[in-house]
């Protein structure tokens, strides 16, 4: 079983940035893509960007100039580096995780993020 936990949300200006991070725990040996989604009002859950356990990333096209996604050194570990800001981007950020093992798709809960005007 995979736990994915998020931190990092929260409250920031318009033209702010904020960092996301996602620890994945459990029986993690099956998984082989991390990434982060988020769902904002009036919108279905979107695609922000993912990373394979190789490296190989992947954005959405509108996202790619302000958002970076990346992995650390202990392999479990997924951030995503936010940068101008706007209030579209309000919504809750959730960690998924690709598990081969498992079959499917492993989410987190989710973190808020707010960008006020």
């Amino acid at each position: 079983q995979v736990q994915l936990v998020e931190s990092g949300g929260g409250l920031v200006q318009a033209g702010g940035s904020l960092r996301l991070s996602c620890v994945a725990s459990g029986t993690i040996f099956g998984i082989v893509q991390m990434g982060w989604y988020r769902q904002v009002a009036g919108k279905q859950r979107e695609l922000v960007a993912t990373i394979t356990n190789k490296g190989r990333t992947n954005y959405a096209g509108s996202l790619k100039e302000r958002f970076t996604i990346s992995r650390d050194n202990a392999k479990n570990t997924v951030h995503l580096q936010m940068v101008g800001l706007n209030i579209q981007d309000t919504g809750v950020y959730y960690c998924a995780a690709e598990d081969v093992h498992y079959g499917g798709r492993h989410w987190g809960r989710g973190t808020q993020v707010t960008v006020s005007s």
